[in-house]
C-alpha cells in the first residue's frame, strides 16, 4: 500500500483544540477508526485495540506537545 500523509495545521482557541482532541478521542474509542478527507477524497484508517502512545511536551520560548500514536 502506498504511503498516505495527511497533515493540517490552523491557528485555533485552546477551547477548539481541545474539542478537536475529543473528536479524535470518540472516534478512536467507539468506532476503532479515525476518518479524514483530503483532497476531497475521504479516508478511514482503522486502529488496532493496542497502540503505542507517546505524549511529549517541551517548555521554551515556544512550546509545545505533541501526542502520537502509531501500531
Amino acid at each position: 500500500m502506498a504511503l498516505i500523509e495527511h497533515s493540517t495545521e490552523e491557528r485555533l482557541r485552546r477551547e477548539a483544540a481541545a474539542q478537536r482532541l475529543r473528536e479524535l478521542a470518540d472516534q478512536l474509542s467507539r468506532q476503532n477508526e479515525v476518518s479524514f478527507v483530503r483532497d476531497g477524497v475521504p479516508y478511514t484508517v482503522k486502529v488496532p485495540d493496542e497502540v503505542v502512545f507517546t505524549l511529549e511536551i517541551e517548555i521554551g520560548d515556544e512550546s509545545e506537545i505533541e501526542v502520537e500514536l502509531k501500531w
